[in-house]
């Protein structure tokens, strides 16, 4: 741990003065340090189906490749009181000594131009109660939480009054984790290499509260290789740093780009598992497993008839392989 807290700091070190991290990221406590390594969730997806099915031939594949892999939880309206629920999560991950990953999923008007996984909070309103909420349940204890995906990748449907509003919900869910669970590095998520030019999302995560977090999130549920996806971050740090005087660190969805990208967003296949949860790598502060290997994206692809966010077993089993 600590050696990989030391490449870490070097690495940081070695970026040119003017992207140096704004000092807000500097000053906050490590959570890495505050615990012996990530929290594997017993009641993931792919653990949970390993436990139900043990007769099943792709069982101890999914258990042991998938399953044992320390990944995030996702946390929207299907989680109840949010307090509960993410103060549950983080409870017990702090009785294991490790450190929770979570993904907050609720942001009211939620994949707007998507589509497949739509929904979220009723009201800008009732989105803030939502994440003081989910904040509030993490408290004090360490924990590292990704802000909504997709909120910034695709504005192409969305008005300008739209767009403002949804970065003002941004801005208040950043400002909540300040001050309510200021052991949490929480990461702004900011698409994929896909989406937007880097320029763009510079200005769309500085718009949007980028100063108030930890980092920024790139890749969650795609499928782009890791060399890319660090490449477009050092594009959007050179942006941030020449227009708004600063940069950030950033992490790397992994779960499931081991065969890189075949253009596809929505249930490829011949994809496959990538790199498990690790401090560092490709420039990254961590590479982590933030989509579940095997969860659906939607009613598409290999996934045809299943729902966002459902387990598929045949998918994840020849995500193991990469076929």
């Amino acid at each position: 741990m600590r050696r990989l807290l030391r490449g870490a700091v070097a690495g940081l070190l070695a970026l040119p003065l003017f992207l140096a991290s704004s000092p807000s990221a500097q000053a906050a406590p490590d959570p890495r340090a505050m615990t012996s390594g990530f929290y594997v969730d017993p009641h993931s997806g792919p653990a949970a189906w390993a436990a139900a099915n043990p007769g099943d031939g792709r069982a101890s594949a999914i258990r042991d490749s998938i399953a044992s892999v320390p990944m995030a939880r996702w946390f929207g309206s299907w989680s109840g009181d949010i307090g509960s629920a993410t103060g549950s999560f983080v409870g017990a991950a702090q009785a294991a000594d490790k450190l929770p990953l979570l993904v907050a999923y609720n942001m009211y008007g939620r994949d707007a131009c998507g589509g497949h996984s739509g929904g979220g909070a009723a009201s800008p309103s009732a989105y803030a109660t939502w994440i003081a909420a989910f904040a509030s349940g993490i408290g004090s204890r360490p924990a590292v939480v990704v802000l909504e995906p997709d909120a910034l990748g695709d504005y192409s449907c969305m008005t300008q009054d739209q767009i403002n509003e949804r970065q003002g919900m941004l801005v208040n869910a950043l400002s909540e984790f300040r001050s309510k669970a200021p052991n949490a590095w929480v990461y702004l998520d900011a698409g994929n290499p896909g989406w937007a030019d880097a320029s763009t999302m510079a200005d769309r995560l500085h718009s949007s509260g980028l100063s108030l977090a930890r980092g920024f999130s790139l890749n969650v549920s795609n499928y782009f290789p890791t060399a890319e996806n660090a490449s477009y971050a050092g594009s959007i740090n050179q942006a941030l740093g020449q227009r708004h005087g600063y940069s950030k660190p950033f992490v790397i969805d992994t779960s499931r780009n081991g065969n890189g990208s075949n253009g596809e967003w929505c249930n490829p296949g011949g994809r496959r598992i990538g790199t498990p949860s690790q401090e560092g790598g490709s420039g990254a502060e961590m590479l982590l497993w933030l989509k579940t290997p095997g969860e659906s994206d939607g009613d598409c692809g290999v996934g045809s008839g299943s729902t966002a966010g459902q387990f598929l077993p045949e998918v994840a089993y020849k995500m193991i392989y990469g076929y």
